[in-house]
């Protein structure tokens, strides 16, 4: 009996579309809630939104993440806060994905995208730095940090303004 279920099972589903696709050239639709490689995002005005706070690396469940901190100055100036990270690595290969680093941050400077290719060579690959990991300034935004004169900076942050 269990011998002709199996065969009904098989029958079943030969005569079904196959549903394999061809990678690379077609690409599975994932959902929106999906969390794939780490973004480190910008103000509009070009400023980085981390300010080093590490708050990711305490919810980091696999301990994937290290940030240290550096004190802005008058004459450099890379987020709006007192503080910046000076370093941010994310070992890859520690990393879960469970986005606990994203609902930790306080300014929303991490962010899990999309992307889902993700393959390495060795394990010094694997540790993405703040280059690799940062977003690059808007198109006429400089690349290098805002010169500001000593007490002239004012914290404009788009994303906080006060609505009129």
């Amino acid at each position: 009996m269990n011998v002709i279920r199996g065969f009904a099972t098989t029958f079943k589903h030969v005569l079904e579309e196959p549903i394999t696709l061809q990678y690379p050239e077609e690409v599975k639709e994932f959902q929106p809630r999906y969390k794939g490689r780490h973004h480190l995002r910008r103000y509009d005005n070009g400023l980085e939104k981390c300010i080093g706070c590490a708050l990711c690396a305490a919810a980091c469940p696999a301990d994937a993440i290290w940030v240290e901190a550096a004190e802005n100055t008058d004459d450099q100036r890379f987020s709006p806060g007192e503080r910046f990270a000076k370093t941010y690595e994310i070992n890859m290969l520690r990393c879960i994905f469970c986005g606990y680093c994203e609902d930790a941050c306080p300014t929303q400077a991490i962010q899990l995208g999309h992307e889902h290719q993700l393959s390495f060579t060795d394990r010094e690959n694997a540790i993405f730095d703040k280059k690799m990991l940062i977003d690059p300034p808007a198109e006429g935004m400089p690349a290098t940090p805002q010169v500001v004169e000593p007490g002239v900076y004012t914290r404009s942050i788009p994303d906080m303004e006060d609505p009129e």
